[in-house]
């Protein structure tokens, strides 16, 4: 496994950038770069390009630094994003978000063999309490809302990750910290783990993505219920409402239940797998119609792909498929 510096980035991944959608003009709302058709993209050269063509200013790595707020680190196509602020519970502050924000600009600037994103914490006792509230008390009024975009603007790049993202909730989350496991593809807790949007008690709102994220995923209803309510839960019932994909009952659970979803995701076609995340995530903003016109675009991407021969050749070989990403 791999660790990686503020400033180093990983020896082995993905794509340049988070790259706009497909149909960006139709399909607007959070778009997802879709690098494989060259009449769609810009970007498909940099997408295609040999792993050895990409900058070596990718390729130093070295020990993470301790004070580092949020730590990367690389393993068989898995990377890891773990909070590393414990202490304080994993509150977000201005070296938290940026530490955070340098992460994700690795992960973008690698190529296919990272595969899935998981988000965990270092002490597994607590996900995320959200905003550091003795920083924000602080900030002036204008620094205040500076923040609160840039925390937005960040769990809009967590959603736009080209790979599939897992959230490991197996500490409590709450307020911006559960906002940013709604920003992933899925969600994992344990079945104690408490869990809010508990903005309303401090008499605001969710700000980092919260009020569209949340209905979305279960509903307008239940949703507003537990905006409006600010009520905390368990994981439990978030899996019982379909916030949570599962519900565990310890840590050692989580992880490999994490594990196991990661490497049934990597193992499949990672073109393949980053088109379906453009179209279900994308799709799901539009009407049915506009949908489908998305899901045709994309299927196309997929047709001149080499791994889509490989895919054919191991099914008729009776192999597994050896996916490159290409």
């Amino acid at each position: 496994m791999r660790l990686f510096s503020k400033r180093s980035t990983i020896a082995t991944a993905f794509s340049k950038r988070p790259i706009a959608s497909c149909c960006a003009q139709t399909f607007h709302r959070h778009p997802l770069s879709s690098p494989f058709s060259s009449t769609l993209s810009p970007h498909v050269n940099s997408f295609l390009a040999p792993l050895s063509l990409i900058s070596h200013q990718y390729r130093h790595a070295s020990q993470s630094n301790t004070d580092q707020q949020c730590l990367l680190s690389i393993d068989n196509n898995i990377a890891r994003l773990s909070f590393n602020r414990g202490p304080q519970k994993n509150a977000f502050s201005r070296k938290f978000i940026a530490d955070l924000n340098e992460h994700l600009d690795s992960i973008l600037a690698e190529g296919p063999n990272i595969r899935v994103v998981l988000i965990d914490s270092v002490d597994p006792s607590i996900f995320c309490a959200g905003a550091d509230l003795k920083e924000r008390a602080t900030m002036s009024q204008a620094e205040a809302s500076q923040f609160v975009s840039k925390l937005r603007s960040t769990m809009d790049r967590i959603e736009q990750l080209p790979q599939p993202t897992i959230a490991l909730v197996a500490g409590g989350a709450f307020g911006g910290g559960l906002e940013l496991a709604l920003a992933c593809d899925m969600r994992l807790a344990l079945k104690q783990t408490q869990m809010g949007l508990v903005e309303t008690s401090l008499a605001i709102i969710p700000g980092a993505g919260g009020t569209q994220r949340l209905p979305r995923i279960i509903g307008m209803a239940k949703a507003k219920e537990l905006i409006y309510t600010a009520r905390r839960f368990n994981g439990e019932y978030a899996e019982k409402i379909g916030l949570m994909n599962y519900a565990l009952e310890n840590e050692e659970q989580i992880q490999a239940k994490a594990l196991e979803l990661a490497n049934e995701i990597a193992k499949n076609g990672p073109v393949a797998v980053r088109v379906a995340k453009i179209a279900v995530q994308n799709g799901i903003e539009v009407e049915r119609q506009q949908g489908m016109v998305l899901e045709q675009q994309c299927y196309a991407q997929v047709i001149p792909t080499k791994d889509r021969m490989e895919g054919l050749m191991a099914f008729k070989e009776r192999r597994k498929p050896e996916y490159k990403g290409e």
